[in-house]
């Protein structure tokens, strides 16, 4: 996980684990490298992202982008064993990464929060900062996402925010 430092944080996304499968994680919550199939969460995440935005899809996962306009990409645990999900979950990440979460909700500034799946959602106590825009959906899993997920439209609503309040918007766009 590549922790950006906290002043350069927009919006914060938290997703349970990283990937568990060969190759997948890494580093970035929901992102792969561009030689690594996207996975079915993320292809929903580029669905909602063109449908929201008229952003094109990209052929690859990588979100690097993101990462680089001031997306802090988080998951709950840093890492897990190959091919068991959730298998690090209960050691000891929560509480490194519930401080990070802490530390982005004591910014006196605009930050836009995405939790998406109930995991994510379990964090919503933290964020008590009337400053911030908490937005929660449904996880984009192909299990969940048409409970809510698609037509969320948290990318345009993060923006709206952002500009309303003085701040540059995230160009979403992945290319």
């Amino acid at each position: 996980m590549n922790i950006m430092p906290i002043v350069d944080i927009k919006k914060l996304h938290k997703n349970l684990n990283p990937y568990h499968g060969e190759k997948q994680a890494q580093g970035l919550c929901f992102s792969v490298e561009k030689d690594v199939e996207i996975p079915p969460s993320l292809v929903n995440i580029y669905k909602e992202l063109q449908d929201d935005l008229g952003c094109t899809i990209p052929n690859h996962g990588n979100l690097k982008k993101w990462a680089d306009e001031g997306v802090l990409l988080l998951n709950t645990v840093l890492t897990v064993r190959a091919h068991q999900a959730n298998s690090h979950q209960g050691m000891g990440w929560e509480h490194f990464t519930d401080a990070v979460i802490e530390a982005v909700n004591e910014q006196d500034r605009p930050i836009v929060f995405f939790l998406w799946g109930k995991p994510a959602q379990a964090k919503r106590f933290m964020l008590d900062n009337p400053m911030h825009l908490v937005l929660e959906a449904p996880h984009p899993s192909p299990l969940s996402a048409h409970r809510g997920f698609f037509g969320c439209r948290h990318f345009s609503r993060a923006n709206e925010f952002l500009e309303a309040n003085g701040v540059e918007p995230i160009d979403w766009q992945i290319v």
